[in-house]
């Protein structure tokens, strides 16, 4: 597994509008270039960071490619207008040695 961490800056009072986005976005991903999904979380401040999981480095640099340019465009608009320009930023990226990140419902 490839793991990469995303970090932007939201335009105030734009949160839920990057929310919806993001969410709609990354479901085409997956569907379209094979991403495993993400996990978005607010670190307070208009700041959001992602967690994406790709089956390997190789499909998610063919992703990035065409800049993972999926074909929902009104959940791209409404994400790109959301984000404060200049701020998107990959923090890190790498191969998993070891996952004990399980889903757990309250």
């Amino acid at each position: 597994m490839f793991a990469v961490i995303y970090r932007w800056q939201v335009v105030p009072g734009l949160e839920a509008q990057f929310e919806a986005g993001w969410r709609r976005g990354t479901e085409r991903i997956a569907a379209e270039f094979g991403g495993w999904g993400s996990r978005l979380h607010k670190m307070g401040e208009g700041v959001f960071v992602a967690y994406a999981q790709w089956p390997d480095e190789d499909t998610w640099k063919k992703a990035m490619e065409t800049r993972m340019h999926h074909s929902d465009d009104e959940a791209r608009q409404q994400y790109l207008a959301a984000i404060v320009p200049g701020t998107f930023e990959t923090l890190a990226k790498g191969e998993a040695v070891a996952d004990l990140l399980e889903l757990r419902r309250p």
